[in-house]
């Protein structure tokens, strides 16, 4: 796609934003119902692109429940607050803590290195999508790492290496007798929607089936300092009203800790759909 292309209802598909993924999608309200139309167009960009932006967006936390759920089944969030007491909203994601005021690290910490979301479920999610609300005057931007590129990119013999491999995942955020068991999935994951294979890994895997704790966590190391690199990176540096929808099936993801987090509010707002077990 070279440049942008404009639909007769007012909204516009714009060129990519870099070599490893993202577009923006402007003119489009997604606080009111979407045509099928625009559906498809998302549709289409989210799997060329897998990360869409939508600038310029005025949402209620339910509106953004709502939209989210044109792609899938919404996971409720875990709830923390009074008002996502209720079924249907997005979940609040900061650096406030319960009296509203700026602390100096994300919720969760996970956050601020690269992951997937959810991979500790048997069954993660197909799709996150993130809204700012408020931010700071400047950074709070977040990175996104394209690893079917990665994988693409790798030499040969490795990929013969790593193609049986599993990786296990468990929640880092969890500790002591109450951490769930941890749960395994393929190494290089093959996408259902495009067949192109990816790296599945990140800061909760824990492991390697078959493997020592040594040996596996030196090859997860090794594949995403490889999975990493600037090339298989896009940064988002966010506006208010920004909405992002992306592909956690071949992208990590993580915040950047680049603004004085002890001084200036950054909140957003997430929801997520479910996906398909990885193979």
């Amino acid at each position: 796609m070279g440049g942008r292309k404009t639909s007769t209802a007012g909204w516009v598909v714009g060129p990519p934003l870099s070599p490893a993924g993202g577009v923006r999608i402007f003119g489009a309200d997604l606080s009111r119902p979407l045509s099928p139309a625009l559906r498809d167009a998302i549709g289409a960009a989210f799997l060329r692109h897998h990360i869409v932006v939508f600038p310029g967006q005025i949402l209620t936390r339910e509106q953004q429940f709502v939209f989210t759920s044109h792609f899938g089944e919404v996971e409720p969030p875990r709830l923390r607050d009074a008002q996502s007491k209720r079924h249907g909203v997005a979940h609040v994601i900061s650096n406030l803590d319960e009296n509203g005021n700026p602390i100096a690290r994300s919720s969760p910490a996970a956050n601020d290195h690269w992951h997937t979301d959810k991979p500790y479920h048997p069954v993660p999610p197909l799709l996150t999508t993130l809204y700012a609300v408020e931010l700071p005057p400047a950074g709070g931007d977040t990175e996104f790492a394209n690893t079917a590129l990665a994988y693409a990119a790798l030499p040969e013999p490795m990929r013969r290496r790593i193609a049986p491999l599993r990786v296990l995942f468990s929640p880092k955020f969890a500790t002591g007798p109450h951490r769930p068991a941890a749960v395994d999935h393929p190494l290089v994951r093959t996408h259902p929607d495009t067949g192109a294979k990816a790296l599945y890994l990140g800061n909760h895997a824990i492991g390697v089936l078959g493997m020592s704790e040594t040996e596996g966590m030196a090859l997860l190391d090794a594949l995403l300092a490889h999975a990493t690199q600037r090339q298989f990176v896009y940064t988002h540096r966010w506006c208010v009203g920004d909405l992002v929808m992306w592909d956690n099936r071949c992208l990590l993801h993580r915040a950047v800790a680049n603004y004085d987090r002890s001084r200036h509010r950054r909140i957003l707002h997430r929801s997520l759909v479910r996906g398909t077990a990885p193979f």
